[in-house]
């Protein structure tokens, strides 16, 4: 288990331990003690000093207005157009700046297990991406690549919703000379009006007393179609029918006609 709590400023108090109880309340469990993603600050300096060194990141100080003024659209949002890339070394303030990877002009591609074969040609498609922010916190991209790496992770799965930066993933790894994982990517679940359910759309908490019937009405927005008499048993026998009768060929792409949960 991983909290990745390397965001303080959207952190909320309590929130950790009350994921971690609503897991637990779920049936979720795991082995040995829960790893939290902040002690591995040093790991994760470390990595970005690496790549600098090795001229392949570089700072920026561009602002995200400047960006969206002349970026183009891809996949994951504004391609960032290399403005400092071609800036001369010292020109731009490390203390004072994003550090972005250097990419090339080369494909990415990989079979996802359920969204199929996936290619993207990185300059073109991602751009040279954010691996540690201006206010010096690093971004997800390169803290989740370390640490899969060091906890020995063979086999992700995770919302679509992150799909589009599995290729600036899977470069790390490579720069880096990390394994790559094997990825694969389930549709996430909306709200009525089209939007990924989450606190930053006002998606209400799960209600922990009704485990049985959260973890049936998952199973359900992922095609399984549970009986309906499941959702009244213990969450360690729901857990067993969704083990025996996983079919993850009946999870569905990701498209624009995924299952709706009103809230």
């Amino acid at each position: 288990m991983r909290i990745e709590d390397i965001d303080p400023p959207r952190e909320a108090r309590g929130a950790a331990d009350e994921i971690l109880r609503c897991l637990e309340t779920h049936g979720f469990c795991w082995t040995g003690a829960v790893r939290w993603q902040s002690q591995r600050n040093a790991a994760h300096a470390s990595a970005v000093r690496t790549l600098l060194d090795a001229g392949l990141a570089f700072p920026c100080d561009c602002s995200r207005r400047q960006i969206r003024a002349v970026a183009r659209l891809g996949p994951a949002g504004p391609v960032y157009p290399g403005s400092c890339r071609r800036k001369a070394p010292g020109e731009v303030d490390l203390h004072d700046a994003a550090i972005r990877a250097a990419v090339a002009p080369c494909l990415i591609s990989f079979n996802d297990r359920l969204q199929g074969e996936q290619c993207c040609r990185l300059d073109r498609d991602l751009g040279e991406f954010i691996i540690r922010r201006r206010d010096g916190l690093i971004a997800y991209v390169l803290a989740t690549t370390l640490d899969d790496h060091a906890q020995g992770i063979t086999e992700v799965v995770r919302g679509a919703d992150l799909l589009a930066m599995t290729p600036a993933q899977i470069w790390l790894q490579r720069l880096l000379g990390l394994a790559e994982p094997a990825y694969l990517h389930v549709p996430v679940v909306r709200n009525a009006a089209g939007e990924k359910l989450s606190k930053q759309t006002g998606a209400r908490p799960l209600v922990t007393s009704a485990a049985g019937e959260n973890l049936c009405r998952a199973l359900a927005c992922l095609g399984q179609a549970p009986p309906d008499k499941l959702a009244q048993e213990a969450p360690e026998t729901i857990w067993r029918w969704a083990a025996d009768h996983w079919n993850p060929a009946r999870a569905g792409r990701e498209t624009g006609n995924m299952p709706h949960i009103k809230v």
